[in-house]
């Protein structure tokens, strides 16, 4: 059973609205959505389960975690539009262990171009090394 929150968890944090240096763009019952710290791209936004899940291992095929993907992605594509609509490239995914940099389930929201350009490499399927996954694919694997 995956924990609610974590108190060493930094986006547990952000979650719980405990860190007074972060900016929420969306925040419902379900997620919270801000810009990463460190761009990649010309907008790049993170969405985030209010609940502690720390990977997209944790994601199993059902109903609750296809939903919560699934809602996450809806939230990104909705933040993209409304503040990049000219950006006629996004992209929408997650790093897999041990890609990784934080233990808390994030969606990587991406308007391009990469900020520099050799920071798509960070955003490439290693096939089966993991490396990032789209949230379509992730979907995929996940629809009970």
């Amino acid at each position: 059973m995956m924990a609610a929150t974590t108190a060493s968890c930094i986006f547990c944090q952000i979650a719980r609205s405990s860190t007074t240096t972060t900016t929420l763009l969306h925040t419902d019952e379900k997620v919270v959505a801000f810009r990463d710290i460190n761009p990649s791209a010309f907008r790049h936004y993170l969405v985030i389960p209010v609940e502690h899940i720390a990977t997209v291992k944790d994601l199993q095929r059902r109903t609750e975690d296809y939903s919560l993907v699934s809602h996450m992605l809806n939230v990104g594509q909705t933040l993209l539009s409304r503040d990049a609509p000219n950006s006629i490239q996004h992209r929408f995914g997650f790093h897999q262990p041990p890609f990784n940099s934080v233990n808390h389930l994030h969606l990587h929201c991406l308007a391009l171009p990469y900020i520099p350009r050799w920071k798509r490499v960070k955003y490439s399927s290693l096939g089966p090394l993991g490396g990032f996954i789209e949230a379509e694919k992730l979907l995929e694997r996940l629809k009970p």
